[in-house]
């Protein structure tokens, strides 16, 4: 069996949100090829593209398709 107790600070951001800024589904879509390209040269995409890595922890949908994404780049053919 799994602990599934959280921080005080988890527990904050679950109940109101991420504490800095956040993009929307529509935004996340438009830039994360562009973020993938930046995690994977270590440009700093978190600091370039900033609340994208929140919103990534927040929705189910856009991890999944940065995941997928991340995958396809990283996976040779």
């Amino acid at each position: 069996m799994t602990d599934q107790r959280s921080s005080p600070g988890q527990l904050n951001e679950a109940l109101l949100g991420p504490e800095g800024a956040e993009l929307s589904c529509e935004q996340c879509f438009e830039l994360l090829d562009v973020y993938v390209e930046y995690e994977l040269s270590g440009s700093g995409a978190d600091r370039l593209i900033p609340g994208m890595r929140e919103h990534l922890r927040g929705c189910p949908a856009c991890a999944e398709e940065h995941d997928s994404l991340l995958e396809l780049v990283t996976t040779p053919h």
